[in-house]
């Protein structure tokens, strides 16, 4: 039996729109992963930008600290009543005039002693020679230098000059000079000095 020419076009219509569904479906899912792919690509864009935890350690560039020793003192003349201090130019003085005095001191070279460095570093700021009579006390500062933090420790002496002759050490000291004893402290620029020599003024004043 030959069906009628409707029934072909009517059959025809019904199997497209079977298919259709069939068509469709890849469309949805192709489109579900595109979403699915665009959804995981954001997550990751978040998670690399997310801000650091509190838990999480940072970078942190510490200053580094410096340890220096030094050694000197109080030198005192023959006659028992003057001092010997070493002026150098301050820095922060735009006329360059003013001096900063202190007592003659330097590093401690490895091998020596305090003392023996003490010795040294008095005849090569001042050129004069000494003996050590007596220890005076150690003092310790911190300060900044060169993008460093220096913690300082100074052993400190009483001298009795011996000889020489007086001249300010090239390139490091600016002058040198006797002082009264009773103007020692007053001379002085740094706290800590003033302090030192004030506290054993007992044993030269």
């Amino acid at each position: 039996m030959i069906p009628a020419p409707s029934a072909g076009s009517e059959g025809t219509k019904k199997k497209r729109r079977r298919k259709r569904p069939n068509n469709r479906a890849p469309q949805k899912q192709v489109f579900s992963e595109a979403s699915q792919s665009v959804t995981t690509s954001a997550t990751k864009s978040v998670q690399v930008g997310k801000p650091q935890r509190k838990n999480e350690k940072s970078a942190t560039t510490y200053t580094k600290r410096v340890d220096e020793v030094s050694a000197g003192g109080l030198v005192i003349n023959f006659s028992g009543s003057e001092g010997l201090l070493i002026g150098r130019i301050d820095q922060k003085d735009v006329s360059r005039e003013r001096l900063l005095w202190s007592l003659p001191k330097g590093h401690i070279e490895i091998g020596e002693s305090p003392e023996e460095a003490a010795l040294r570093e008095v005849m090569e700021e001042t050129g004069i020679k000494s003996r050590i009579a007596q220890p005076l006390g150690v003092i310790d500062f911190w300060f900044m230098a060169g993008g460093q933090r220096i913690h300082k420790t100074v052993h400190h002496y009483l001298f009795h000059e011996v000889g020489g002759l007086l001249a300010p050490q090239v390139s490091e000291v600016d002058e040198v000079g006797w002082f009264p004893l009773g103007e020692i402290v007053e001379r002085l620029a740094y706290p800590d000095e003033k302090k030192l020599i004030a506290r054993n003024g007992n044993l030269f004043l």
